[in-house]
């Protein structure tokens, strides 16, 4: 039943269903079987235990360590304690990484706290590592309060766990979790819980706490938070440097990290994107136009710009998904405005009414030297047009870049040292956009 707007008793927002929402973490927020059940494993194998085969271990997430050693293998409690050392030291190494968000729950998260919703996690995982995940997979923006085991407890129980999560006041919470001790927790503490069934409970196992809701897919526990409110917008990132810097293996990279990370990615290119902007692409970069007029360029690459973001770049946002641009009107201001010397104000004008006023979130610019990158762009393949272009049309170009960056300061570029190896380049990168997205 749609319910009727709360008022936030401490910020005055309006609300759809409730003003404070708490999210278990495994099983709710993130997939986390295989680092659990990879530690679990070895730790039991380390202890020599026998016997239990993976499916049968499944049932180590959702309760506390301690308990389920305890309950589910039937070890006493200075074993269970050893056994709990083992696991926190294989999961400390690799376990934490061995996870993924579910796909959605990053648009989630941002309309919560768009609608001006407190929201905290209440997890049985240690802290150190509950906090690391949700700051590895850029979570941690939209979190108001961890509550988490400390390393020194060998168990804390859900209900205080979710007690110290809630904030001091509030209208109406829910606790939104997918094993029984999400329920009975919630249900102890007097707040309403939701049952999230895409994770690692069952139906029957929830259907006890009479929950007030129960959602098969993240999609049908945003409809059960949210209501009517409309979903958060997505996020627009553009990467941007001289031809021959790297960023184009770099994005299906950065691709594949943030779909772990639960987003929902479009992978776009300037000029290009959609099929109009792609045939204006051929004729911008064809090497046989060379008779090519420095303002007809611009208009070019403008009107490929005006399609672009109404065909692809705005509809993605307006569904939510991260929007991966490889060049966007940065590089005309640089290319043209600077590298062709039509003037940045001049090109700002041509591209005003083509990018209705839409400016990317976060800019990566990767920055190498200009003769460097050149040679890595002769290496790799024929050149096209602009890349034909005389010597000095390349430093020019990059110092347009450099000017940019100054103008904008940090508020949306991030400078990338682009003389570095794939892998360096790919955590630098993923480290940028991290940072962005656990601000506040």
């Amino acid at each position: 039943m749609r319910q009727k707007p709360n008022k936030s008793l401490e910020n005055g927002a309006d609300f759809v269903r409730y003003d404070a929402i708490l999210f278990d973490l495994d099983g709710t927020l993130t997939e986390s079987e295989p680092g659990i059940l990879n530690s679990v494993q070895y730790s039991l194998e380390q202890m020599s235990v026998r016997g239990f085969e993976r499916r049968q271990l499944r049932a180590f997430i959702g309760p506390p360590l301690y308990e389920a050693f305890r309950e589910i293998v039937g070890l006493d409690d200075q074993e269970a304690k050893r056994a709990i050392a083992i696991f926190r030291e294989r999961f400390e190494r690799v376990g934490w990484a061995e996870n993924s968000v579910y796909t959605g729950i990053p648009r989630l998260l941002r309309s919560l706290k768009a609608a001006g919703a407190y929201v905290a996690v209440a997890t049985s995982k240690p802290a150190k590592f509950a906090g690391r995940i949700l700051e590895h997979f850029g979570l941690m923006g939209c979190i108001d309060r961890v509550c988490a085991v400390s390393l020194s407890e060998n168990h804390a129980e859900k209900a205080e766990l979710i007690r110290r999560a809630l904030p001091g006041r509030f209208e109406r919470a829910v606790m939104v979790g997918d094993r029984k001790f999400d329920m009975q927790g919630g249900r102890e503490n007097g707040i309403e819980v939701i049952g999230a069934l895409y994770g690692y409970g069952s139906r029957e196992e929830l259907l006890p706490y009479a929950p007030e809701g129960m959602a098969e897919s993240v999609d049908e526990l945003q409809n059960l938070l949210l209501g009517d409110e409309k979903p958060a917008r997505g996020v627009f990132i553009s990467l941007e440097g001289t031809d021959g810097c790297g960023k184009s293996t770099q994005i299906p990279l950065l691709q594949q990290w943030l779909e772990r990370c639960g987003e929902v990615v479009c992978l776009t290119r300037e000029p290009g994107g959609c099929p109009i902007s792609e045939r204006i692409r051929e004729i911008i970069l064809d090497v046989n136009h060379r008779e090519m007029t420095d303002v007809c360029e611009a208009y070019l690459y403008a009107a490929a710009r005006a399609q672009h973001v109404r065909q692809r770049i705005l509809p993605a946002l307006q569904r939510g998904e991260i929007v991966l641009c490889d060049r966007y009107l940065d590089s005309s201001l640089a290319y043209q405005g600077a590298g062709r010397g039509l003037g940045m104000e001049k090109v700002e004008e041509i591209n005003r009414v083509a990018t209705e006023g839409l400016l990317p979130d976060l800019t990566l610019f990767y920055d190498l030297d200009p003769e460097r990158a050149m040679e890595r762009r002769r290496a790799a393949s024929p050149l096209d047009r602009l890349e034909m272009a005389e010597d000095g049309f390349m430093r020019r170009t990059y110092e347009g870049f450099k000017a940019l960056m100054d103008r904008e300061g940090k508020t949306r570029f991030v400078r990338l040292d682009a003389d570095q190896g794939i892998e360096a380049l790919q955590t630098a990168t993923q480290a940028a956009v991290r940072s962005r997205m656990n601000q506040k």
